[in-house]
């Protein structure tokens, strides 16, 4: 008998989320699997695909609004909802800050990680100097306030990006003075803080690793690296491997990182050693890729952290994924209905199976 169980997934218009629900209905897909999902939508716009592919979908305020967090309790209450999986990054500080109202409210488990986690890892800068406090090789960094220094040790080329950006969204290589002036100053112009970090040299030496904390923070439960390549911020190919190396250094990272679920840490190869650059504290983009080869994060971190289950996974299917586009198709009747009510159920929404 398979436990039933309704989560939440957010900011289903975008890919962390789509990924999510792609993993959650892998879980569904297997026959003797001991969970069941149905999954509930939500965003802010009609627009949202991931609203139509879902057992419910569920229009709502963005994270800035007010009454943003009274809405997510409202849907908890109104669906049944046992556990909420967390789609943006804009929305990891909000959602984590009125988790124990939340979960008091409703009985929902909201699966994110700790405030002081999302904290640092959603800072360029902060992470920069956990990383070097706790000897874990980085890519050197550095403020703008010191950037002659900077330049003084490491030369041109240099990156320059936001400290809570993501993606490749004003992400600068530079190469002199001028450029590097130019690049604090678009992001500056977009009211974000830049960081200075070391140009890490190398083709195809960019790996990005998945790691699964059980909810206590003291126990691996699973990880999983791949080496990518990038299109537009997005792993676009990605070949997955043991990469034990990048993988264990990965772990280790969570661990002292005191991160409790699932984190996602990205690193280059530097003369045989793992210099990390980026962590995201939630669930990655590629979380689907993962869970083909074995790695569900999503269905992981649920049945640790709802049912009480104590998992460990020690080894994954070696894939190589080569990703390509897909469209999600809605009568129009159906949107406009959807836009007009806030809300669609058991939709009509249908992929051509055509490749």
């Amino acid at each position: 008998m398979r436990t039933k169980a309704t989560v939440l997934v957010t900011a289903t218009g975008g890919i962390v989320s789509q990924g999510i629900m792609k993993s959650l209905k892998l879980a569904n897909m297997q026959k003797d699997h001991p969970v069941m999902y149905e999954i509930v939508a939500t965003d802010v716009n009609a627009q949202a695909a991931g609203l139509y592919r879902s057992d419910t979908g569920i229009l709502m305020p963005p994270y800035s609004s007010s009454d943003y967090v009274d809405s997510i309790i409202k849907i908890c209450k109104e669906q049944n909802v046992q556990a909420i999986f967390v789609g943006s990054s804009q929305e990891l500080l909000p959602i984590a800050f009125a988790k124990e109202k939340i979960e008091k409210e409703t009985g929902t488990v909201v699966i994110i990680n700790p405030i002081d986690v999302i904290s640092i890892a959603t800072d360029k800068w902060k992470t920069f100097e956990f990383l070097k406090k706790n000897n874990l090789p980085c890519a050197e960094s550095s403020l703008p306030e010191n950037q002659e220094e900077f330049i003084e040790e490491f030369g041109f080329p240099l990156v320059v990006k936001p400290r809570e950006g993501h993606g490749s969204l004003h992400f600068y290589v530079v190469n002199d003075r001028d450029e590097i002036r130019q690049a604090i100053s678009a992001i500056h112009k977009v009211g974000w803080r830049p960081v200075i970090q070391e140009y890490l040299e190398g083709e195809n030496v960019e790996f990005t690793s998945g790691v699964v904390v059980n909810r206590t923070g003291k126990n691996v439960m699973a990880s999983i690296s791949m080496r990518r390549t990038l299109k537009q911020g997005q792993t676009y190919k990605a070949f997955v491997d043991d990469f034990h190396d990048i993988r264990k250094s990965a772990e280790e990272t969570a661990l002292k990182f005191g991160c409790r679920g699932s984190i996602n840490i990205q690193a280059k190869m530097i003369e045989n050693t793992p210099k990390i650059f980026e962590i995201n504290p939630r669930f990655s983009a590629t979380c689907p890729i993962r869970a083909v080869a074995g790695i569900n994060e999503p269905d992981i971190v649920f049945r640790n952290f709802v049912l009480g289950e104590e998992i460990k996974i020690d080894a994954y299917q070696k894939l190589v994924c080569m990703r390509y586009w897909n469209e999600v198709y809605v009568p129009y009747s159906t949107y406009e209905k959807t836009n007009k009510m806030g809300k669609v159920s058991n939709s009509d929404s249908f992929i051509p199976d055509y490749f």
